[in-house]
């Protein structure tokens, strides 16, 4: 039998066709796009950048700090300051609507102030950690508290600015309320970072640029940071660019990370110098061993909340060059979270602003808003009727609060209620069948709750000033007096209870949240005897301690 041994030239032949028709794409689609390069030069050049409206409320130097107008009927009582870096533009915060820090915790009703550093000048070269954190910050601190009405408010550190607000927050806890931290360097053991490894002593004397230089210019840095990861830097993202030529928006946002990215400042050089040798080099801060201007910054008076918002894929500040910073805190209240993105995708990519900016919204939130009223007298109501009370700011508008009722056998109710005393009272009072009353005093809040079986009271202690006073507000709105006068306690006679009232101590429960020494010195006995009285107080009112 003969066999056809020719060979098939089907096969070749319609790989040739398909290169060729291949070829004839390629070259119609670079044609095409081509064409389209005018336009979309013309699109690149119209992109803005910061684009949320603002204001300049102070300035000092080069400095300048900004309020951004609100996109809220109502705004939260603690206000958020951003600490940018000392490099490149504070606008990679707020690059455009759908990818802007600044946006998202406005419109999760939060009142937001930046610090924009702008290029410091020849006179600026001896500035050091001392100035910009003594000075800078504290003063935008001061001036946010002042607007503000508050003692304490939060802060949000990006980056360099990060490890500025550590600073910061170590020396004045008393002024931060919540500190986040996002992307922020503070630990520096072979953590992997490649700043860690450019940095190192046995390389590289940071000196030798600022005695050469003066402040260290931007296109240095900028330079250093662009042949950390040469090849997306340098090859890839413009092969992305070319293949999306087409998408007008892919352009223009292309064209503002591009504008940031070459928008580099200079650098003080006396604080460059110092934070890469007290910082980086001898990680004297995870070390509690810093000091600036022969101060110690002691990190374990960082007793705030504490936030870590981390890049898995940063190669500039790795997880492993923050977490461990959690460990040497004077707070146990620490959260991180790590999102999948590099050091600046946290600030910009569609992901972070989905999933992450959200959570980081609602954290400042929860971390922010005083006790309510329900949460005060949900301490006594759980006391006296076993019935949990819970909140929750999160639910609702921002002047409202969501109130849960609780016992062993499940919910009770469930309401969003106006954020009022008089409302919050009603509320409980009404689904629980109590009168609800309470007493304030320095110390603490007697909270009275009563029943058919008669008054009990719980002392709820260890409050702040804050939170106190806000009760105290509270308790005036609802108008609500104490159960028992100061002669009802053993021992108190007229002469003793005038001059507790002439301290401020007006009532029973006022003096069973007292603390020894304050009654001694009004009444002007031992603090013995002060204590004596206080026992009485709480056994008259029935107390259950916290």
């Amino acid at each position: 039998m003969l066999t056809d041994r020719r060979p098939d030239l089907r096969l070749p032949f319609e790989t040739l066709l398909s290169a060729h028709r291949t070829v004839l794409q390629t070259a119609t689609e670079g044609l095409h796009k081509t064409t389209l390069v005018p336009d979309r030069l013309e699109d690149a050049a119209s992109a803005d950048v910061g684009q949320t409206p603002s204001e300049v409320v102070y300035t000092e130097n080069k400095l300048e700090l900004l309020r951004y107008e609100s996109v809220t009927e109502h705004q939260h009582r603690v206000p958020i300051l951003i600490v940018y870096a000392l490099i490149n533009r504070p606008y990679i915060l707020d690059l455009q609507p759908d990818r802007s820090i600044v946006r998202r915790l406005l419109e999760a009703g939060h009142d937001v102030y930046l610090i924009d550093w702008h290029e410091p000048s020849e006179l600026d070269t001896s500035l050091s950690l001392h100035d910009y954190v003594n000075r800078y910050v504290r003063n935008c601190v001061d001036e946010v508290c002042e607007r503000s009405s508050q003692d304490a408010i939060n802060v949000l550190g990006y980056c360099m600015g990060g490890t500025m607000s550590v600073v910061y927050a170590a020396l004045y806890p008393e002024k931060v309320n919540a500190l986040g931290l996002m992307a922020t360097g503070l630990y520096f053991d072979d953590t992997g970072g490649i700043l860690e490894l450019w940095g190192d002593e046995e390389h590289y004397d940071p000196r030798s640029v600022t005695e050469t230089f003066g402040n260290v210019p931007g296109e240095f840095l900028a330079a250093g940071f662009d042949q950390m990861d040469p090849v997306p830097n340098n090859v890839t993202k413009y092969v992305n660019l070319y293949d999306r030529l087409e998408n007008e928006d892919f352009v223009k946002n292309f064209a503002r990370m591009e504008q940031w990215l070459s928008d580099s400042v200079d650098v003080a050089g006396g604080v460059y110098a110092q934070f890469l040798e007290d910082i980086y080099q001898d990680n004297r801060l995870y070390e509690n061993e810093l000091t600036i201007d022969g101060e110690h910054v002691d990190v374990t008076n960082i007793d705030m909340p504490l936030l870590q918002i981390l890049g898995d894929y940063d190669n500039l500040v790795p997880p492993e060059a923050s977490k461990p910073f959690n460990d040497v805190v004077g707070t146990d209240d620490v959260s991180t979270i790590e999102y999948p993105s590099g050091h600046v995708g946290l600030a910009m990519s569609n992901g972070a602003h989905r999933d992450l900016w959200p959570e980081v919204a609602e954290w400042f939130l929860e971390h922010s808003e005083r006790p309510t009223l329900a949460d005060v007298i949900g301490d006594g109501i759980e006391e006296t009727l076993g019935v949990d009370v819970e909140t929750d700011v999160t639910v609702g508008d921002v002047d409202e609060v969501e109130v849960v009722l609780a016992d062993d056998d499940g919910e009770i109710a469930r309401e969003v209620i106006t954020r009022d005393a008089t409302a919050i009272e009603t509320f409980l009072e009404h689904t629980l069948g109590v009168e609800i009353g309470l007493d304030t005093g320095p110390e603490g809040i007697a909270v009275e709750v009563e029943t058919d079986e008669g008054v009990v009271t719980t002392v709820v202690k260890d409050i702040g000033e804050a939170i106190r006073t806000e009760v105290e507000e509270a308790a005036e709105e609802v108008a609500v007096a104490g159960s028992y006068d100061l002669e009802n306690v053993n021992g108190i006679g007229a002469t003793y209870a005038k001059r507790l009232r002439v301290a401020g101590i007006d009532s029973v429960s006022e003096l069973a949240v007292a603390d020894d020494a304050r009654v001694a010195e009004a009444a002007a006995v031992t603090e013995e005897l002060a204590g004596t009285w206080i026992t009485r107080a709480r056994e008259l009112v029935g107390p259950t301690e916290k």
